[in-house]
Parts: C-alpha cells; structure tokens; sequence
C-alpha cells in the first residue's frame, strides 16, 4: 500500500511538473531559440536580450556561419525563429525545399559591397578579371546587379534582381566570374581581382563597407534582413514580443551608432 501511495505521489508530482513546464511556454517565459549569423545579426540579438528578459521574453541566440542551416532547423522546429536573410533568399529557399517559411518583421538592410586587395578603384580592374560572387540564386542577382550599376558590365533585364552570368550581354573588360559559397567569399579576397561580398560576412572578416568596397549599393536598397518564423508559430507572444523590439528606435539608434552606416535600419 505504501508503495502504491508513494508511486501515485510520484506520478502527481511529474504532471504537475509537466503542467507547469506547459504554462512556462503558454506565458512566454520559455527561452525562444533564435537562429543569427554572428555580425550584425547575433549582435544585434544580444543587444536585445537583457530588455527582452525584462519583459518576460528571454531569447537564447544560435550563432551560424551559413545560410542553409537556420533556415532548415526552423523547418525542422529545431529553432523557434531565424534572423539574418532577405526576402528573395527566403523565397528560393522555400521554392528549393518545399518550406513554407514566412517573414515577421523586416529589421535591416546591408547594403552589398564588391571589393578588392590587388585593386584602389573599379577603374583600375584590369580586363580579364577574375570576379567572386556569391553562389545562391538571390545574391548572385543582386550582385550583378551591383557590378551593373558600377558601369562594369550589362544585363539582360537591367532590373530582374534573379539573373545569372548567362544573362550579362555587355562585359567590355572581359571579366571572367566565379560563384563561391557566400560565407568564404573574404576568404578568397587575396586570390581573386574582385569579389562581390554579403556585409554581414564582411564586418565578420573585419572589412570597412563605407571605407573599403569599391562599389556598394545605396540605402534605398530592397534587400531587408528580415526576423522569420513558420505559419505555426508567427503569431508566438515571444516572436511577436522579438519583432518589436527589433523594430524599436533603440535598435535603430543601436544599429546607427554601431556600423556606421554599414547596417541600415529598414524604413
């Protein structure tokens, strides 16, 4: 009898646990997971969490050095939301993987640089270069679109911002173009004349935009870093709770103060 009485204790004690760890995620106390790539996007989450916490909504950041990993964790509900991407790449992805992934808020924009190690001016890239871009489908389009308005090659369709190297029919210096993983584009600086490079990835390697690019893009761009998340899971106190205070005048204030132009806030 005792025995049963003490089992019966044990059972009434883990429901209760059980209850309690459910009312934990019904009132937002529940860590959100949010996947980032480290510059700006996990900085800027950081910058977030102590206000975030203090209104009940802590948030544990999960740092990435690619782009594939935080948008597949979040279609495998490994992560609750994810940080760091524009809407064309969500876009592909979702069209790719048969995900269905959705934009929350849009938070920034990174405007695109192109630089170089060998070379001081656009004008000084010799003909036959040798050109890096960004291998997805987005940001190799954004980057022709780039290297388009810097005079150094024609598109197609001068505004079509999901053309390939197929579609340049003007290239007056002959430039030859190499699609490599966005991640190790400044690894790859010193062996190429021009490398066309994500601002978060080129922060991360210590790069300058506004000193250092050659070519960068304006701040009028449409390229918005947006804060995602699933259909299931959008409406989340917590997401909803990140999605404002990423749309907040201190981010922006953060944002201004800290990349210098580097990182705009969305309008």
């Amino acid at each position: 009898m005792l025995r049963r009485t003490l089992i019966l204790a044990a059972a009434t004690l883990a429901l209760a646990a059980c209850g309690q760890g459910a009312e934990k995620v019904a009132d937002g106390s529940a860590p959100l997971i949010v996947g980032a790539t480290a510059v700006p996007h996990a900085e800027i989450l950081e910058f977030l969490k102590p206000t975030l916490a203090a209104e009940g909504f802590p948030i544990e950041i999960k740092v990435f050095n690619d782009y594939v990993q935080p948008n597949t964790q979040l279609a495998e509900r490994r992560i609750d939301a994810n940080y760091f991407q524009t809407k064309p790449y969500l876009d592909e992805f979702n069209t790719a993987r048969g995900s269905d992934l959705i934009t929350v808020a849009g938070v920034h924009v990174e405007p695109l640089g192109a630089y170089s190690r060998k070379h001081e001016t656009l004008a000084a890239i010799p003909n036959g270069a040798d050109v890096a871009l960004p291998n997805d489908a987005s940001n190799t389009g954004r980057s022709l679109l780039l290297l388009q308005s810097a005079g150094l090659i024609t598109l197609r369709d001068p505004a079509n911002p999901l053309q390939t190297v197929r579609d340049i029919v003007g290239n007056p210096k002959n430039l030859t173009f190499r699609e490599i993983e966005a991640a190790t584009l400044p690894r790859v600086l010193d062996q190429v004349d021009l490398a066309v490079i994500n601002t978060n990835y080129a922060l991360d390697a210590g790069l300058k935009p506004k000193t250092d690019a050659l070519a960068l893009e304006g701040g009028d761009s449409p390229y918005v870093n947006y804060l995602v998340a699933r259909p299931d899971n959008q409406n989340d106190p917590r997401i909803q709770a990140l999605a404002r205070a990423l749309r907040s005048q201190a981010v922006k204030d953060f944002i201004a103060q800290k990349y210098d132009g580097a990182v705009v806030p969305a309008a």
